[in-house]
């Protein structure tokens, strides 16, 4: 049985840094109640469209849509290799009606925008609804703030790369949240394409297969359940697997990816994709020399890794900057069109 996530009240200005350092989800109940998106979805869906309508900059934005035999579930079809619902471009308005319209059916299709950049198509809207942590966090590392919007849609689990704090702020909102050390038990699907631009588990949550994979079980008895009520904000590190499921029949979910690292730094992904064309089929006698090398350079001490050299031979094992890092990448590129 998935226990709930831990609970707090809504400081004015929260310590997003301290939170993640604990490497666990936590809900703040209530931290947005008073934003005027809020306000508006607690009288109803449609003055919550009306209020949203007030900041669109006119940009045609990208909607998802699915028959109703989904359920809306954005996945995969039967063979694994396509998926089950189609893109299509949208005025902002046209999908706000169409949910509208299509709130309370019973058997509907199944619609959303997902992960839409705020200051580029609602500007204005930060002004009046935002996110303001303690410590100046989004000053040093600025989010990525998008909002999503749809009816009863489910996003399969998936980790992001990023930290992310997510605030309901219309309609209720379930996230099944599992540490990253459950990737195995929650049995990924392919690498390309997938639902949402990150690989996403293959088992049906709301009728797992325990024969095909087994070993879901296993994962959900680390599983945490966050039960989100408009104006509530959950936050939970970088690379926790999460399955979000929106409960209503018109939903907003606004968020902040951050990452608390350089912008010169390159995606961990990519390492991971080099991986498989360098070290995976290897014989398992390198594969093991190979996790020690790994262990050695970069989840071991890094400063142990270049101590006993002088300052100027230390080359990439140096502390890495910009200019080390254009150096690096120059490198690899090299090696990678030979």
């Amino acid at each position: 049985m998935a226990e709930p996530v831990r609970a707090w009240p809504a400081p004015e200005r929260p310590d997003l840094e301290a939170l993640i350092a604990r490497d666990a989800p936590v809900i703040l109940r209530g931290y947005a109640q008073d934003w005027p998106l809020v306000r508006a979805g607690r009288e109803s869906a449609c003055r919550a469209a009306e209020y949203l309508l007030r900041f669109d900059a006119g940009r045609p934005v990208t909607g998802y849509v699915g028959d109703p035999g989904i359920k809306g579930r954005f996945h995969y079809d039967a063979s694994g290799t396509a998926l089950n619902f189609q893109a299509h471009t949208f005025d902002l308005r046209d999908v706000l009606e169409r949910l509208l319209g299509l709130e309370g059916q019973v058997s509907a299709p199944s619609l959303y925008i997902g992960s839409t950049d705020l200051d580029t198509y609602l500007p204005g809207f930060r002004a009046e609804n935002d996110l303001r942590p303690d410590r100046d966090l989004f000053d040093r590392h600025p989010p990525l703030a998008s909002i999503w919007i749809g009816n009863r849609t489910i996003a399969s689990a998936h980790y992001d790369m990023a930290n992310n704090a997510a605030i309901c702020a219309v309609g209720r909102r379930r996230f099944t949240l599992f540490p990253p050390d459950q990737v195995a038990n929650l049995y990924p699907g392919p690498l390309s394409p997938t639902p949402g631009g990150q690989v996403v588990s293959m088992v049906d949550f709301a009728a797992p297969d325990h024969d095909r994979y087994p070993r879901f079980a296993e994962a959900m008895k680390t599983a945490q359940v966050a039960e989100l009520e408009p104006g509530d904000l959950l936050v939970y590190p970088a690379l926790w697997w999460h399955h979000v499921e929106a409960l209503e029949g018109f939903n907003i979910l606004v968020n902040y990816w951050w990452n608390a690292v350089p912008d010169f730094m390159d995606s961990p992904m990519d390492t991971v994709l080099h991986a498989l064309l360098s070290l995976r089929d290897r014989p398992e006698a390198e594969r093991r020399g190979w996790r020690a090398l790994f262990d050695h350079y970069v989840f071991g001490d890094a400063q142990m890794a270049a101590a006993h050299l002088p300052q100027a031979a230390r080359g990439p094992l140096a502390p890495l900057d910009e200019p080390g890092a254009r150096r690096l990448r120059a490198y690899l590129l090299h090696r990678l069109n030979r």
